[in-house]
């Protein structure tokens, strides 16, 4: 871990280095502000102490400058007894904390502690927010502009959606938009897959349990409902839910309220659902396996997700766009696609359809040469 000091004071700047570095981090200093910012725009550190009160650049200016270069460490503030309202705006400007002279040894571990974990998940919220958001819905098809057109006029408004369509269509693609386009997209996007749950523990996962509840509930644990709460709930596979599970849902639905397994407590929330399946629920109410209140609980918006298939002119645009996404993320190199090759892949049945196709590119890219001809869909593909 990399730590920088900028404090004008020589014997503030040795000792603290001194002493983090008996500590096992990494540190670096500077004696004034100008130095310090052009160090943390060239290196990155976790975590920067910056004097407020130093000659030329002060602290102050040292926290917008390093804000406005877009460096994401965390600033803590060393301030002086008469620095405490300079200190405070600093807070209010982006620092993480200030600690006033003289320094004392465990209070400056704890802020580094706690700096770095709102560092680290800072950086995993935005690396979880490209993976959902940097996804997009390529395509210019008549099907495809359908779904944006619902979708923008759904967004807004907070109906329960259903989303259908086979496996691989980009259905959990639909929800995030969904989300990402709403008032709610501030709020916890939180996806629960239904299939992947065993019947006994799916309760638990979406209701959350009380300590003691079952042998395993050691400690009390929200669940996805809760977690959800002022954002958008996924029920992704709703088909696959036991009956009793959707007894519990649609009373959420019904009356904004739930109790946790083991809790007699009414829970208030406030979650918009959004739901979906690869099956067709009204075949599965009739064999008894889906609840047909439910279904009309869900269903208020069903967006129907189509395959590959019904939006072949698409398929060019896809290729290219999974083919730089890939290229991007594998340093492969980009290739160009034979006329001849490219119409093989539309002509192609896509039983798995997006999921496939990305696979199939990936597959290309990196089995084929310089080019991808005929001859690689051929062998590589239609097998």
């Amino acid at each position: 871990m990399k730590l920088l000091i900028i404090d004008d004071e020589r014997s503030i700047r040795n000792s603290l280095k001194e002493i983090l570095s008996d500590e096992g981090y990494e540190v670096d200093v500077a004696e004034d502000g100008t130095s310090g910012c052009e160090m943390a725009e060239k290196e990155k550190y976790n975590v920067i102490f910056c004097d407020i009160k130093m000659p030329g650049m002060d602290g102050v200016e040292v926290l917008e400058k390093l804000h406005n270069d877009g460096v994401d460490s965390a600033i803590i503030m060393i301030s002086g007894h008469g620095d405490i309202d300079t200190a405070v705006e600093c807070i209010k400007k982006g620092a993480f904390d200030f600690i006033q002279k003289p320094l004392d040894l465990n209070r400056i571990l704890i802020t580094i502690k706690n700096a770095t974990e709102k560092v680290t998940l800072v950086s995993e919220t935005r690396r979880l927010t490209r993976k959902v958001y940097g996804q997009q819905m390529i395509g210019e098809s008549p099907a495809i502009q359908h779904i944006r057109e619902m979708i923008d006029r759904v967004a807004p408004t907070d109906a329960r959606v259903l989303i259908t369509g086979a496996n691989g269509t980009g259905k959990e693609l639909v929800a995030r938009t969904l989300h990402q386009k709403s008032s709610r997209s501030s709020m916890p996007y939180i996806e629960v897959n239904c299939a992947a749950i065993p019947s006994e523990l799916i309760e638990s996962e979406l209701f959350g349990h009380e300590k003691g509840a079952f042998t395993s509930a050691i400690r009390q644990h929200k669940g996805k409902f809760e977690q959800a709460d002022g954002g958008t709930l996924f029920l992704d596979e709703i088909g696959d839910m036991s009956l009793a599970a959707q007894a519990k849902v649609l009373r959420v639905l019904q009356e904004k309220k739930l109790s946790r397994v083991g809790s007699d407590k009414d829970i208030t929330v406030d979650v918009r659902v959004i739901a979906a399946t690869n099956k067709n629920l009204k075949d599965e109410i009739a064999k008894g396996n889906f609840r047909e209140d439910l279904y009309h609980r869900l269903s208020v918006i069903v967006i129907n997700v189509p395959s590959l298939d019904e939006r072949k002119p698409d398929i060019p645009l896809l290729v290219d766009y999974f083919m730089n996404q890939i290229c991007s993320e594998s340093a492969l190199a980009k290739r160009e696609v034979d006329p001849e090759a490219m119409q093989l892949l539309v002509d192609k049945s896509w039983t798995g359809n997006i999921r496939e196709l990305r696979n199939v590119v990936e597959r290309l890219l990196i089995l084929s040469g310089n080019r991808i001809t005929a001859d690689d869909v051929r062998t590589y593909v239609y097998v």
